[in-house]
């Protein structure tokens, strides 16, 4: 599914699985008019976990609800950092190692603050998103505690 909506000055584009390998593509569709700085934030599968190999990560998601809730977040960083655009993808079903898993784009006239919402918007995210984590190594496999 993929959306993109205009909010207060800003502009919003969610898209879910499959994210593409090229993720630039996301950021490609922000409108920077007006904006000094984009920070990017890309997520990867780890290729170790401890003393275990991961193979792969497994993603679940509520899917009606997940692109209600990345709206919403990215119309949190819009309002309280001041941003203007906002970018956001997340992965589902299997993610190998060193594939992408999240990535977030975020506009802004100024970097400060361009930093300060996407690193927000990781942690809402990791949060509030219903995605549910299940991590499968060479010594077994292990739901991981929480959303995101």
């Amino acid at each position: 599914m993929r959306s993109s909506r205009v909010f207060m000055a800003g502009q919003i584009h969610i898209e879910e699985a499959p994210l593409a390998l090229d993720e630039t593509a996301l950021k490609a569709k922000l409108e920077l008019d007006g904006c000094g700085a984009v920070v990017s934030f890309l997520g990867i599968t780890r290729g170790r976990e401890g003393e275990a190999d991961v193979l792969r990560l497994e993603f679940d998601a509520w899917q009606e609800q997940l692109t209600p809730v990345l709206h919403q977040l990215a119309e949190q960083a819009i309002s309280q950092f001041g941003v203007l655009a906002v970018a956001m993808a997340h992965r589902t079903g299997a993610v190998g190692p060193q594939e992408p898993i999240v990535a977030i784009h975020v506009g802004s006239p100024h970097r400060k603050e361009a930093f300060l919402a996407c690193e927000w918007l990781i942690d809402e995210l990791k949060k509030q998103a219903p995605l549910w984590k299940k991590e499968v190594t060479t010594l077994g496999e292990t739901w991981k505690a929480g959303l995101g």
